[in-house]
Formats: C-alpha cells, structure tokens, sequence
C-alpha cells in the first residue's frame, strides 16, 4: 500500500511551471521600480533601500528597507495559490484581529487590496512592517547536518533543556491563540476597526491543495458564504471532500483496482462515522470554536539571538475550527509529517511520544504561570487527544494525501474493531461487507473509470481566474517560440 495519494503530477507540473515563470518577471528592472515606486507611495523612511526577499510556498516577499526599521510587500503566486483574493482577505483580517484582540506578535498591515489594486496588476497583496529576527524556530530544531534542499527534521541530538525552552516559546502562542471564542465555524471578516465576525467558509490549505494538486473542482468546496453551526456538520463536509477527491482527480489517484477499491471504503466508511456523530465526543458539538491556523509552524515563528519569540507570520488559511484541532498536539513538534517521515509512520509515534511528553511538560508550566483556567488549557486535552486516537481525525481531514495511510493505521480498527488480517493493506477486503448495495455498486463503476482513466494523462484542474489567464498566456508564448524555432 502507498503511504499516501499522489499528487496528480500534470497538475503539479502545471502549478509549478506557472508560478515558477511568474516569479521571473520581478527580476524585470520596471517591474522592481513600479513596486518600489508603489511602496514610498504608502509608507516612507530614511534610506531606502529595495530588495527581494525570497519565494515560499505561496507567495513572493520583497522589502523597503530604511535606517531603522523595514516594510515588506508580498504577493500571491498564481499557480501555487488557487483563491487569491479570499486567501489575502482572510489573512489581513486574521492578523488585525489577533493585532487587536491577542498579545500574539504579528506584523501590522500597512495597506492591502486586489490584484486591481497592486503596481502593474501583479496580484493581490499585503505590504506590512516587517519583525526583526535572527533565526526562525525551524532553523533553532532542525538537524544541524539536513541538507538545505531536504526536508528537515528535528535535530535527535537536541539539548533537552533547550527543546524545552523552544517548545515553551510554541506553547505561549498556542495558549494565546485559543482564548478568542466564536459561535461559528468558518473565516474571519472585518466589518469596521473594531468588529471582526465569522462569515464566510473557512478556506483552508487542504481546500487550497485539493483543487491545486487533486483536480478537485472548485465547485465541490463549501460555498464562499458557508459557514458551520456544528462540529460534525463540518467534519461531514470534510469526509465528503475526500471522497469527491478521489472520484475527480484525474491522473495517479489510484495504482490498480484493488487500490481503487481501498481508497473508496476508507473514505466511504470516515464519511459513515462523520454522518453518525462518531469522530468526536458531542461535548464541543455546538462551539464554542477556536481559531486555528493550517500554516502555524516552526519556520514561521520567528526567534531574536536569546531564542525569544519576535514575531509569528504566514497568517493565511486562519480560520475558526473545531476545537478538537486545538486539543490535538501540533505534529510540526517534529518538524516533518508522520506520512513524509524517512522510517515509517510507527517510527515517528515513537519519537513524536517521546518529545510530546517534553512539550507538554513546557505547555502545563505556562499554563500554571499564567494561572489560566481549565476551559483555556490545553495540555490535558492534548495528552488526551493523542491517547484516544483524535490527533490522528482531525490529522487525516487536515491532509487529504495522507488520509488513506491514516485511515487504516489508526483509524479504521479504533472505530470498526479489529481485522482477521494483520496486514492493513489487506483490511479492506473485510471492510467491504459495511457497505451497502448501493455503495458496491458505485465502487465498482469508480473502478472502471479509474482504469480507463489511467491510459492517457490530461490536465483536468479547475484554476482561479488569474491563474488560468497567466496559463493561457504562457502557452502563447511558448506557441510562438516553437514557431520561430521551426
């Protein structure tokens, strides 16, 4: 069995090769004055000096630098981002909030607004202040011999005092983040300088990966306006999810039939216990929701030389979620993924155990500095998550790729008993009889179109506006290139 559903990889080319070209054009010398010009337009300072900053996974950084202080401006990547303007929207509103209503330190927005609003039409941004740092807490746990171009994880050689003291630097931001209470489920919108509500759905990195890398149409997320008055109602609209994804990713869904078949159950029998209430203990069912953050990890929690904690950044995909996302312990304790781990999934329980109990030790000594009461702790309901299996829930709907290997190591057997097969690829052919007739038969009609769609490749994905028109322009150009050449 693969650990994981792969990504459609002619999406992925795709994605990769228009956000990739798209980054070239700020080397563009116009390009770079149109910016700076646009920046000492809003804001202004001695000296200024403009540089770029870097591309991440989203998005691209470029910086006004002056004599004191500095202003970055980042814009999304068409190709890489799918919901561009929600995505900016949804952000700028999270990070005044938490500027307003939390002591969590973030970058104070500046000036934002649409693609129509940016120098030269570029793309929908934020120009913010930028926090000063040394290091980030990636770069403080990560294995001081991983190789740039990898992967990192978390350094096995750490001073325990020190990964003491660096988790308690996470811990803080985590106790701060789930004080606001909201009655909903879903994003955050500004309605003037002091009032924030939950009104539209709450757009996150999966949703965002799904149509980007599982050709899941666009169609198939909640609606914009969408919001949850209920945890299982959310998570049922979650487990459907999976299943549309795998019926509409068009290319490396599946491996055979029997693995076509595997994929189906799994997802045919989460979508049964998210239907039956089962996933979660009805005692958060109606809220209250906390703010949750699919982007909260090491390498955007930024640290000065004494290993403090300057800034938090990257609030995009922040949105009001079930608590039980809170209660489940953060899986970046180790930097990497259970599913990307180089030894296995049973090999990183073993250590993410071992470094949770060192976590917790860290969470529950801010929590009693603090003097926080029961409904705002979290170290007992992290324990407890890990304990009973709901880390792994809300891991599998968070990580719709990984959902199958999560599916048959830690939940099917939690829920559905045990197997007479110890082999859990083998598993779903005694899961088979839970579904109906019904359920069979559309199994088998899957199957079939799997199948059949496995003997041609072809891009079936469902862009945002801006980045099919910056696709369609590329495949002009490379026309006309191949044009000349002839």
């Amino acid at each position: 069995m693969k650990p994981q559903m792969s990504y459609d990889d002619v999406a992925w080319e795709q994605s990769d090769d228009i956000s990739d070209t798209w980054v070239k054009r700020f080397h563009n010398i116009e390009v770079k004055k149109a910016i700076a010009n646009f920046i000492l337009t809003h804001d202004s300072g001695d000296d200024p000096e403009f540089s770029i900053v870097g591309k991440g996974s989203f998005n691209i950084i470029l910086q006004m630098k002056y004599t004191r202080r500095a202003t970055d401006i980042r814009f999304s990547q068409p190709g890489a981002i799918i919901f561009p303007e929600e995505k900016t929207r949804n952000e700028i509103a999270s990070m005044r909030y938490l500027s307003n209503r939390t002591s969590i330190p973030v970058p104070s927005v500046l000036h934002s607004g649409t693609r129509d609003e940016s120098p030269l039409g570029i793309s929908p941004f934020i120009m913010m202040s930028h926090i000063e740092h040394s290091t980030n807490m990636y770069t403080a746990l990560n294995a001081p011999s991983c190789p740039v171009e990898r992967r990192g994880y978390l350094n096995p050689h750490i001073n325990e005092e020190d990964l003491w003291k660096l988790y308690a630097e996470q811990a803080k931001i985590l106790l701060r983040l789930v004080k606001p209470q909201f009655n909903l489920i879903g994003s955050l919108v500004q309605v003037d300088d002091c009032t924030w509500e939950i009104a539209s759905r709450p757009l996150s990195m999966n949703m965002n990966e799904l149509v980007r890398l599982g050709t899941l149409p666009r169609s198939k997320l909640p609606s914009p306006d969408a919001t949850f008055k209920t945890t299982s109602s959310y998570m049922e609209a979650l487990a459907l999810l999976n299943i549309q994804h795998l019926i509409h990713q068009r290319n490396d869904a599946v491996e055979s039939a029997d693995d076509c078949r595997r994929k189906y159950i799994a997802r045919q029998l989460f979508y049964k216990l998210a239907k039956e209430r089962r996933l979660f203990s009805a005692r958060h069912e109606h809220g209250p929701f906390r703010l949750w953050c699919d982007d909260l990890r090491p390498g955007n929690i930024l640290l000065n030389d004494d290993k403090r904690v300057t800034g938090v950044v990257d609030w995009e995909f922040t949105y009001a979620a079930p608590v039980e996302f809170s209660f489940a312990p953060p899986w970046w304790l180790l930097i990497e993924n259970p599913d990307g781990w180089s030894d296995g999934i049973e090999d990183w329980k073993r250590i993410f155990d071992q470094r949770l109990k060192t976590f917790l030790s860290a969470l529950r000594h801010c929590e009693n500095a603090n003097g926080l009461p029961s409904e705002l702790r979290l170290s007992d309901e992290m324990e407890k998550s890990w304990k009973t299996g709901d880390f792994w829930v809300v891991y599998a709907v968070l990580h719709s790729f990984a959902f199958d290997a999560i599916y048959w190591l830690e939940i099917d057997k939690r829920y559905y008993g045990p197997t007479e097969t110890g082999d859990v690829s083998e598993a779903w052919k005694e899961r088979v009889r839970l579904l109906n007739e019904s359920q069979r038969d559309e199994m088998e009609k899957l199957v079939v179109k799997k199948l059949a769609e496995m003997k041609t490749r072809v891009l079936a994905w469902d862009p945002d506006e801006y980045t099919e028109e910056y696709y369609q322009v590329l495949k002009r150009k490379r026309q006309e290139e191949a044009s000349e050449q002839a």
